[in-house]
């Protein structure tokens, strides 16, 4: 048996699946029959519903497969049930997990505002619960109805001072005609930024926002290849190139569950461009590189076999290291066992950052002493 200690690990961006009984418990009255429902859609396949628009499609094609059929999965129960997870992240050798909704990646898809805002801050509420199961362990990250700045910045600031979350989530794609860099936003990212908290960007698999690939493909799967890594090179190109991270200097960034391979080609381009065409981007007073570097990371799962590039061609201190427990997609059990393997020729030192030091910066969270001291 080895004699080498277990690495403190962080999972970065880990799941939880909303259960149909959150809506019902945690919606305001007003709002509750309006709440997120299960349905058939027009095939007679699983869907997710609200005022019977379809929200939640080609994500349960994912799940299921393109025949909808249930055998051979297994759902976690880790993903309603925190003490299932806690089994569960103490099986793997996980110490903390940063959580993300399954669902309510859809809700900002909505139109209705109100309704937006209701259905946040019943998420969010029935997620603080869920993390005072093991408040030092599990970390919530909140939900925003993004289509309202002004509602964004009142539960943003609610969630953090209220309920001890760590953040906020944007998915890349615009919301209302906004792209994420729009000026319009500058409001809430100065709000993230008083309030010490990261923004994740983290894509789902949409019906009704715009996204990069749909026009092409209706294959799930290929969109999902395609709408994860191009829209977070969409938005961390946006935020950078136009003054984002500039104006903000102190606000972090996370671009999540859209592979890390991207992010070395991405960051030469953008520096190529910047060196070659200086005066199409006058708000930089930075190459984007150096943007990057200072108030970003980008996140690494179990199946990424390149992370030692991004290591090598990045920094060592812009990679955090996530599971996406419990989606059906993710690899488990055995996470971080098949993590350390990929990470062979990666230092100790490299990787301890990458398993949980970068990410405790990014979140803000407190490491035991024994791990600052390394």
């Amino acid at each position: 048996m080895s004699n080498t200690p277990r690495p403190f690990v962080i999972d970065a961006d880990g799941h939880i699946v909303e259960p149909t009984s959150m809506w019902a418990e945690y919606v305001e009255p007003a709002y509750r029959a309006r709440a997120p429902r299960p349905a058939l859609d027009e095939r007679g396949h699983p869907c997710q519903v609200i005022d019977d628009r379809i929200i939640m499609r080609h994500a349960m094609l994912l799940t299921f497969g393109p025949e909808y059929k249930l055998e051979g999965k297994t759902f976690q129960a880790g993903g309603w049930d925190p003490q299932a997870r806690l089994r569960d992240m103490d099986s793997e050798g996980i110490d903390i997990a940063v959580l993300y909704p399954s669902i309510g990646f859809y809700i900002p898809e909505l139109n209705d505002v109100p309704l937006m805002a209701a259905l946040c801050r019943a998420y969010n509420n029935w997620l603080a619960d869920y993390c005072r199961a093991a408040p030092d362990r599990l970390v919530g990250v909140a939900l925003l109805p993004l289509h309202d700045i002004d509602e964004s910045i009142r539960e943003l600031t609610r969630a953090t001072e209220q309920l001890g979350f760590r953040g906020a989530f944007f998915r890349p794609n615009p919301h209302a005609g906004r792209p994420i860099h729009h000026p319009a936003y500058d409001r809430f990212w100065e709000c993230a930024a008083s309030l010490g908290v990261p923004i994740a960007v983290h894509e789902g698999l949409s019906d009704s926002l715009p996204t990069l690939g749909r026009d092409r493909f209706e294959n799930p799967a290929l969109l999902h290849v395609l709408s994860h890594p191009f829209e977070q090179m969409a938005a961390c190109a946006g935020l950078i190139m136009t003054g984002v991270m500039d104006r903000h200097p102190s606000l972090r960034f996370a671009f999540l569950e859209s592979g890390s391979g991207w992010l070395p080609y991405w960051l030469e381009r953008l520096d190529s461009h910047f060196d070659t065409w200086e005066k199409f981007f006058p708000l930089l007073r930075l190459k984007p590189s150096e943007y990057f570097k200072r108030q970003c990371v980008i996140s690494t799962e179990p199946s990424d076999e390149i992370v030692d590039a991004v290591v090598h061609h990045v920094s060592d201190e812009c990679v955090v290291w996530a599971s996406d427990y419990p989606h059906p997609d993710a690899h488990f059990p055995g996470a971080v066992t098949k993590t350390l393997a990929s990470m062979a020729n990666i230092a100790p030192a490299s990787r301890d950052k990458i398993l949980a030091t970068n990410a405790a910066r990014v979140y803000g969270i407190t490491l035991p002493a024994r791990e600052r001291a390394r």
